[in-house]
């Protein structure tokens, strides 16, 4: 049977639809997969410590008391789109004054040259209740990888209508990575203080309400 003019631009027309209508389709669960909303570190209710090695037979603790960052979180509010930090290096604080000027001098932070110190997740993978993050940590004007394993202890509402989410995360960098070489030999051939610096997060965030 002839196909007329009028069929054939019918069966393109027709043809056309299809391919527009499978492309949307093809987007459209990405589209909401892709939907987050932002999560702001809440400083009053968490906690970025760090202890390393002193003397070889003991630790020294401290951690920074000013700092502000934010987490995507996707639609299900277990995974993770976007982790961002940036920490005033001076509010660093060892309960000791003298050994805290140490830490700001060049010898360590160089806080006059480099105030603040920031992460940004590059990526993360998740095994059962374990999250692994992979992220960009800038200290001294230097950039490296430092991996944070931890976990998603839930969500909740406070007393206020706020929605909460509490994240907790450790991992370990070497201080001689970003250029903190200062150290002193003791009598007994080990040094003041440690390559090896601990890091543990207790993070709170509150879920933005008007994004």
């Amino acid at each position: 049977m002839e196909t007329t003019k009028g069929d054939a631009m019918k069966i393109w027309s027709n043809w056309l639809r299809g391919i527009v209508m499978t492309g949307v389709l093809a987007c459209f669960p990405m589209t909401v997969g892709a939907e987050t909303a932002r999560w702001d570190i809440d400083p009053d209710h968490s906690v970025i410590e760090f202890r390393v090695a002193h003397m070889v037979v003991s630790k020294t603790s401290g951690r920074f008391l000013s700092y502000r960052g934010f987490v995507d979180l996707g639609a299900d509010e277990k995974s993770f789109k976007t982790i961002e930090a940036t920490i005033n290096a001076e509010s660093i604080n060892t309960n000791q004054e003298k050994r805290d000027a140490h830490l700001r001098s060049p010898d360590f932070l160089d806080v006059k040259q480099f105030p603040t110190i920031t992460y940004k997740m590059k990526t993360y993978q998740k095994e059962g209740d374990t999250y692994k993050v992979l992220g960009n940590l800038t200290l001294r004007g230097v950039t490296k990888e430092v991996l944070l394993t931890g976990t998603f202890n839930g969500v909740t509402k406070d007393p206020w209508g706020n929605t909460r989410a509490g994240f907790t995360a450790e991992g370990t960098l070497n201080r001689k990575d970003f250029g903190m070489i200062w150290n002193k030999t003791l009598d007994n051939g080990g040094v003041v203080v440690g390559d090896d610096v601990q890091i543990r997060l207790d993070i709170e965030c509150i879920k933005e309400k008007n994004p």
